[in-house]
């Protein structure tokens, strides 16, 4: 265990406090904490320190090259195969039978009507063949269904007889192979990257057949085949089969449920087994077996009549989160289209626009790599609209708005329970639910939201149009005072070169840009706000100065003005652009951000509320009375201002997800809290994703999105989407510290994209790594333009613990004004569980709560050591203590206490237990003594990493947060500390931080000087000994802050950020503001350790 002493330039002693007044500095009561935080604001004042930004670019850039979307595969086209052929195969003693060639002649006839035939690419198909047969069959099986061709009807009527609803043809055989054919041939395109998807309009249905036997109008299990196909051929390791035919595909299961490289997801109308196959193994507890248990989902309905919502919340919080868990290479879809209102078998009331959703949802699976292939549908006409609804789909072509209901049915939710229940102990994208006691009931929303979303634009087409608003006047907006400030100029131009590096400028529509007008801004703001900042632009530098530090975290200059009336009024017409069908939807590369702007008052870098501005635009504009909106913010602040504008209005859904820390980030406020729900008839309106600790990525906003932002905005079924686009949760962000890949933003911005028509416009927020939002960015108008988002990492970890008691809080706050919400889990389903594998332990109660693990159920830390034990057994008793506590949590996922941007972390004690060893500790505050000094240099130990990733803006460097009671590693007792404590040392406490992995100034470290490192020596300035550090670009040593900060003052001076610490060998940055463990610094802390004890520390691993 490595202890941390305190960074020689953070806290209350520094050389020189910011403008932007932290907490501790401000004599105003009502100020809040400044946005950048003063410690970070302090370094960038000086300027000096910061490496050029064209090396800082130049270092993102190779770090993240592996994202650039030029890299991504060139598949484009939908394939579609058919033949003629298919229509030979019909019934001769019944020319009634439902199952006849009139269901692909009229889906083809349908595609024709739609005008959709000629954007598909026509693949031809071909024969399977008895090998490709035998992948899923029996060879006498195979070789029944072959001489069929020569039996005559009598024979082939009683062959019929042995099966459950089969009839043949002579010619049955050669459309059976041809159908398999026409599924391979289509995997053989999409796995080469030929198409990007495809349909496959087939007859007969296969997904019944089983190995041996034909079965409810099947002969071969064309999708089955297909998924053996693309395993044994294209070496595919994990496939993703979607049945949303009515009927159970019993067949597909009984192939497949051992088998764990195959995800088996079936929908289907059940009714407690009385409809058809009648099968016990089509209920929900049959979820596979052996080394394939849970890979197989039955979601069976117990009614008829179930509607778009049912279908999409099944979609939502199940099929979506199990299969990013799982990841699959390739997804095939057995495509029946008997759920479809109308169909007399299947008695439900799906609509075509439903099916283009669900097609859509599956397109972000595997690369957009997706096959869809016809089993069922009898009713001709819907089952010819619901394919022509998927083909439009895998065109591209834009989602059609939801039609009411948007609210799942009491019954779906009972049945996608017990699927979920069911499935619990296999997906640990599913135990995140903790199952919502709040199973039935009205909601208590003010409103419904049951009225259909109208859309003024044109009939649908299969070419949609993603607008781009640029305009570089807004890079006129910049900080006279402080040219390294985060929100820079260069934020738009170097997301723009991206667009243009990356060939999407010429993909997009240009929307040119234009100023808002002052009764435009009125709509969400005062007059009096408006007149003032309009007094700006006149105003001269030392009054704009003085100006801007009346308000949280702003600057201004003579441009502002002008480039915040460009930010909205940019927005403006994006809104326009959409709701009068010139684009299908737009990104708007803007700045200022906006959404921290009060109807009163400027905040966080921000003037004018441009998403909420935008709002009421659209209403204003719209024909609909009012225009249902959602305003969507993954900023990492939460737009205070946007909450302030709609918290009771129910025609605006906000959904905000931000880092929060218990209250200590900013805005630092408590309106950004889960249980803000809204007031008065916006009640429910208001949604706070609010995280407090944890280091939150990928998997955590998924999770967010599948449990909550996408049911809720379902069933508020908004017509249109605005989203306050901040990328400043980017992995790389100096601000933010969270780890959000570029890729999954594009994966949010897909889900985003089933809502309202698909019209989204994404509107520029936050986000201050220049590369990170360039990458991010660009990725989501990629998606926007129909690229398939690329895929996540492999495997995807599971959310962290933090996040879902943080998901699990907002669903209890607002299950009772949302239904699709209300997915109950037993109590004993969980119970059941053994403990998690999460990113820290599972905490089942939400924000605050604590670890209920008793004393007596907790593995027993180690004996107390004693001073004549050897140096090994006790490092090896600290090591075995910590391993008990599950101290041992990866680098990128683990939970933190926070404090507001650019701020200091606390170092926080974890438990009151108490490890005794020999060795070097720090006292809790004040630094050490030089009697504690020599007296732990005196017993060497050798130093244990137990290190996880902290950002900038909370590693140390100011105080006022308030310490959460968890522990940095995700063990948690509630009011007790974990004291390290050494041998002979028993007033020192030893606390745990979590250090960067890396940092971008890891470059100024130089080659030791040939005398080494003398950890010895005495401060150069003042002669102290007790708490040294030494440069790691010059070598020179100076005392830190507790004694006469003479460190700090040569950080400023000389521009070298930096330092290695001669008591506890930690090295801190000045800029990052955090401690940093990387290789870069292993050789430094080697030969510091070997001066100060005598031996070598382990080899770098």
């Amino acid at each position: 265990m490595q202890s941390r002493s305190d960074p020689p330039g953070s806290g209350l002693k520094s050389v020189r406090r910011s403008p932007r007044l932290s907490p501790q500095s401000s004599g105003s009561k009502g100020k809040e904490e400044k946005k950048g935080g003063s410690s970070l604001q302090e370094v960038k004042r000086r300027g000096r320190m910061e490496r050029s930004k064209e090396e800082e670019e130049e270092e993102m850039n190779d770090r993240l090259k592996a994202l650039d979307l030029s890299c991504r595969s060139a598949a484009s086209g939908t394939g579609l195969v058919y033949s003629e052929i298919f229509t030979h195969h019909k019934n001769l003693w019944e020319s009634s039978h439902p199952e006849s060639p009139d269901r692909v002649t009229s889906i083809m006839k349908e595609l024709q009507r739609q005008e959709l035939l000629s954007h598909c690419v026509t693949v031809q198909p071909r024969e399977a063949t008895e090998e490709e047969l035998l992948l899923a069959h029996m060879k006498h099986y195979v070789d029944l269904m072959k001489s069929t061709q020569t039996m005559t009807e009598s024979e082939l009527h009683a062959l019929c007889d042995k099966f459950d609803s089969v009839y043949i043809h002579p010619e049955t055989f050669q459309a059976c192979v041809l159908a398999v054919g026409s599924v391979l041939q289509l995997v053989d395109r999409v796995m080469t990257s030929e198409l990007r998807n495809g349909f496959a309009v087939i007859r007969p249905p296969g997904h019944h057949a089983q190995s041996n036997e034909s079965n409810g109008f099947c002969i071969f299990n064309n999708v089955a085949i297909a998924a053996q196909y693309a395993r044994t051929r294209h070496s595919v390791s994990r496939v993703l089969i979607v049945d949303w035919d009515v009927h159970h595909g019993q067949g597909i299961q009984y192939l497949f449920q051992e088998d764990p490289s195959v995800l088996y997801f079936s929908v289907h109308r059940y009714e407690g087994g009385s409809f058809w196959p009648h099968l016990s193994e089509s209920d929900s507890q049959f979820v596979g077996s052996g080394r394939a248990e849970g890979r197989n989902i039955n979601l069976p309905w117990n009614k008829t009549g179930m509607t778009d919502a049912d279908y999409i919340t099944a979609f939502q919080q199940l099929l979506l989160p199990v299969a990013h868990e799982f990841q699959p290479q390739l997804v095939l879809v057995s495509a029946g289209f008997d759920a479809a209102v109308g169909d007399q078998k299947g008695e439900m009331c799906v609509s075509p626009q439903c099916f283009h959703i669900l097609t859509h949802m599956l397109m972000s699976l595997a690369e957009g790599r997706l096959v869809l292939a016809l089993e069922g549908g009898y009713n001709l006409q819907m089952t010819a609209e619901g394919a022509a609804a998927c083909v439009r789909a895998l065109l591209g072509g834009a989602c059609p708005p939801l039609t009411p209901p948007t609210a799942p049915s009491d019954s779906a939710l009972q049945s996608i329970s017990q699927t979920i229940s069911a499935l619990y102990p296999h997906w640990a994208s599913l135990q995140i639910l903790e199952g919502s006691s709040l199973a039935e009931g009205r909601v208590i929303r003010a409103t419904t939201n049951e009225q259909s979303t109208q859309q003024t634009s044109p009939a649908p087409s299969v070419a949609t149009t993603t607008g781009l608003v640029y305009d570089e006047r807004m890079m006129e907006h910049l900080n006279m005072w402080d040219r390294h400030h985060p929100e820079q100029p260069q934020r738009i131009s170097k997301i723009f070169s991206k667009h243009q590096q990356l060939g999407l400028v010429d993909r997009c529509q240009r929307i040119p840009a234009r100023l808002a007008t002052e009764e435009e801004l009125s709509r969400c703001h005062s007059v009096q706000h408006i007149e003032q900042m309009k007094a700006t632009a006149v105003m001269k530098p030392r009054d704009l100065h003085k100006l801007g530090e009346e308000f949280n975290s702003i600057y201004i200059n003579n441009q502002s003005f002008q480039s915040s009336l460009l930010a909205a009024g940019s927005c403006f017409n994006a809104v326009e652009s959409i709701l009068t069908g010139q684009v299908s939807n737009c990104v708007a590369i803007v700045r200022p951000p906006g959404h921290h702007a009060e109807r009163d008052s400027p905040c966080g870098f921000c003037f004018f509320n441009t998403a909420a501005l935008a709002a009421r635009h659209a209403q204003k504009i719209s024909q609909d009375a009012p225009l249902r909106v959602l305003i969507l913010d993954w900023d990492v602040h939460h737009g205070n201002g946007t909450q302030h504008m709609f918290e009771d209005d129910d025609s605006v859904l906000y959904i905000s997800l931000h880092r929060y820390d218990n209250g200590m980030f900013f805005p630092s406020s408590e309106d950004a809290a889960p249980d803000r729900v809204g007031v008065s008839k916006g009640a429910g309106f208001n949604i706070n994703v609010a995280w407090s600790g944890g280091r939150m990525g990928d998997s955590d906003y998924l999770a967010a999105f599948h449990h909550i932002v996408m049911p809720i905005a379902t069933e508020f079924n908004p017509g249109l989407v605005l989203v306050s686009a901040g990328f400043d949760a980017a992995r790389g962000d100096p601000l933010g510290g969270y780890h959000v890949t570029p890729e999954g933003y594009a994966h949010l911005t897909h889900l985003l994209m089933s809502l309202a028509g698909g019209r989204v416009v994404l509107i520029l927020e936050g986000g201050y790594n220049l590369s990170s939002i360039s990458d991010s960015m660009a990725m989501c108008t990629s998606v926007l333009l129909g690229d398939p988002p690329p895929s996540l990492v492999t495997p995807l970890p599971p959310p962290h613990h933090s996040a879902m008691a943080t998901i699990n809080e907002v669903i209890r706050h607002h299950a009772p004004y949302w239904r699709s919400l209300r997915i109950h889990i037993p109590e004993s389903v969980r119970a059941s569980l053994p403990a998690p594998k999460h990113r820290g332990k599972r905490s089942s109660k939400g924000k605050g709560r604590k670890s209920e693990q008793s004393n007596t159920d907790r593995p027993p830390l180690p004996p107390t050591g004693k001073e004549d034990r050897t140096t090994e057994r006790s490092l090896e008793q600290l090591t075995q203590g910590l391993a008990s506590l599950d101290i041992s949590q990866t680098a990128n996922h683990t939970p933190s206490t926070s404090t507001p941007v650019g701020g200091a972390r606390p170092k926080v004690p974890l438990s009151s237990e108490k490890i005794t060893c020999e060795g070097e500790v720090k006292a809790e505050s004040g630094g050490v003594t030089p009697e504690q000094s020599q007296s732990a240099e005196s017993t060497p130990l050798q130093t244990q990493y137990f290190e996880s990733v902290a950002t900038g803006d909370e590693a140390a460097g100011g105080v006022g947060a308030e310490p959460e009671t968890e522990g940095a590693c995700g063990w948690s007792k509630p009011q007790m500390s974990l004291e390290l404590m050494c041998g002979g040392q028993t007033d020192a406490t030893l606390y745990v931080v979590d250090p960067l992995p890396w940092c971008p100034h890891l470059d100024v470290v130089k080659p030791l000087p040939p005398s080494g490192i003398d950890v010895f020596l005495s401060c150069q300035d003042c002669g102290s000994d007790a708490e040294n550090w030494t440069c790691l670009t010059c070598y020179q040593v100076f005392c830190g802050r507790y004694v006469n900060e003479h460190m700090v003052t040569h950080g400023i001076v000389s521009e070298h950020p930096l330092v290695l610490s001669f008591a506890d060998l930690s090295v801190w940055c000045y800029l990052c503001e955090s401690y940093v463990h990387n290789q870069i610094l292993f050789e430094a802390k080697n030969a510091a350790h070997c001066a100060k004890f005598g031996e070598e520390i382990p080899p770098w691993s």
